[in-house]
């Protein structure tokens, strides 16, 4: 599956499932996770607090996103802390649900998040 494809499916839809690689156990962690596809970046984020799937991904940033009927993608995924993206991320329609638990102000300023990036692209 090339790059197009893929991204025509995570454009798609909202819930992934994804594969960490434990920060203290070294073994892998499977989790559904909802990620988002906001002008052409995709990003994992949560409410503020600790999460697993953050410090993990924190600790060794490589993953595999679990795409529908079977496809695994090998991905990449970096800490955001542009402020303007972590606005962005959570001003947009599709996040609605975040912005009913906490203010977009605490939002962008403590949750965790991460971009990923996949084989073959720079974002």
């Amino acid at each position: 599956m090339n790059e197009g494809e893929i991204r025509n499916i995570l454009d798609s839809i909202e819930t992934i499932e994804i594969t960490t690689i434990g920060r203290s156990s070294g073994r892998p962690r499977r989790i559904e996770i909802w990620m988002y596809a906001i002008d052409g970046r995709y990003v994992i984020t949560g409410t503020p607090g600790p999460r697993d799937w953050f410090a993990n991904l924190r600790a060794n940033p490589e993953l595999v996103i679990h795409l529908p009927g079977g496809v695994d993608v090998p991905a990449t995924a970096a800490s955001v802390t542009d402020r303007e993206l972590r606005r962005r991320v959570f001003t947009d329609e599709k996040t609605w649900w975040y912005r009913s638990q906490t203010t977009v102000k605490d939002l962008t300023q403590n949750s965790p998040m991460v971009e990923l990036s996949l084989p073959g692209s720079t974002g």
